[in-house]
């Protein structure tokens, strides 16, 4: 209970964003080294919205996910906006960037110039 939860809330919480997420049950006692890229990064993603944290980080959130799981990474981050959740993110997909973000920094200007 390090944030506060009742164990078989946390679990229930974990059941519905694995699933939410497309992880088959068949995967959810299994170490996360033996899933493939994708299942990795989707279950890194549970991590980080299973629980109303009120910042997120994110980098590159649906880089190399398939339109149905980058659907619902968006729809995570909407929710998590909608809860009043601070989000900050690097993201390089503009159709992604352009649905959930509100205020856009380019820091391609602040990069050092190559000669």
């Amino acid at each position: 209970m390090a944030l506060g939860v009742d164990p078989s809330i946390a679990r229930q919480r974990a059941e519905n964003i694995l699933s939410l997420l497309n992880i088959p049950e068949r995967l959810w006692n299994l170490s996360p080294t033996t899933f493939s890229g994708g299942e990795q990064q989707r279950v890194n993603i549970a991590r980080g919205f299973v629980y109303e944290y009120p910042a997120i980080l994110l980098d590159e959130p649906t880089a190399s996910l398939d339109a149905v799981n980058r659907s619902v990474v968006l729809e995570l981050i909407e929710r998590a906006k909608s809860r009043g959740a601070a989000i900050v993110g690097i993201f390089h997909d503009e159709s992604a960037r352009a649905q959930v973000c509100d205020r856009e920094i380019d820091v391609s200007a602040f990069a050092p110039q190559v000669n």
